[in-house]
């Protein structure tokens, strides 16, 4: 039987996520802990340089927003990397990181004279990328496209196999995701059933916000990027089939 593995990311996200899970041997269940709603809001595009870009939700709602495709565009990741060029953006560099990598990424290539740098992102962002470039004298101008509305109860199905003991692995990606999990699932009262389930975290921040839910264990990609938390999900499935 593949192993069952719990998607926490937004609809749209959750489901390309299944989609590759499919390919790897795994059962996805897909419960979105997070909506995304867009806003009313347009980008200013005079006297940007060019774009920066910390999830694929701020790509799709750029992409949205705006039928430029030729500014230059600077990604947190692949991941986000992927989706701006998939959506047409034609000059795309990735940080293969966190916000941190992206602010280095952005001071090397980048020229603060030139101009000022649009950060199209939710209502709550993780980290401080503009106050990091600031300090290196970069204008970020931050637009809010869309906002990340979290879910207010898990679904019923996802209760049941919760409490039946039916889910494998869970993954998480964003603190914020991993904080609604932690609240709606002590909502349901099932904290106890993540005891038989292994935690899977995008970064230690994720890991962190996940912690007090007495999961069997809690793993860590390598890198904070989706590629390396689904080469982690894959150590840990071999391990899991070596021990049965």
């Amino acid at each position: 039987m593949p192993l069952r593995v719990l998607i926490t990311r937004p609809a749209e996200d959750g489901e390309v996520l299944a989609e590759l899970l499919h390919g790897h041997g795994f059962e996805p269940v897909v419960e979105p802990m997070m909506t995304i709603m867009p806003t009313d809001a347009a980008p200013d595009f005079i006297g940007v340089q060019a774009v920066l870009l910390t999830s694929a939700n701020g790509a799709s709602a750029l992409a949205d927003k705006i039928a430029e495709r030729d500014i230059p565009v600077f990604a947190v990741g692949d991941a986000t990397a992927g989706t701006a060029r998939n959506l047409g953006f034609r000059s795309v560099q990735s940080a293969a990181g966190d916000v941190g990598s992206l602010a280095v990424l952005v001071r090397d290539r980048l020229d603060p004279a030139a101009g000022a740098l649009l950060h199209p992102a939710a209502s709550d962002v993780a980290g401080d990328l503009a106050g990091t470039l600031n300090r290196h004298g970069f204008s970020v101008r931050r637009v809010v496209l869309y906002e990340a509305r979290r879910a207010v109860e898990m679904s019923a199905a996802t209760c049941r196999l919760l409490g039946e003991g039916a889910i494998d692995a869970a993954l998480f990606f964003s603190p914020r995701t991993a904080q609604t999990f932690v609240i709606l699932v002590n909502q349901a009262g099932l904290p106890s059933a993540c005891a038989d389930i292994d935690v899977l975290c995008l970064s230690a921040a994720v890991a962190d916000a996940v912690q007090e839910l007495p999961w069997r264990s809690v793993r860590i990609a390598e890198r904070p990027e989706t590629g390396a938390l689904i080469a982690e999900l894959d150590a840990w499935a071999s391990q899991m089939n070596a021990g049965c």
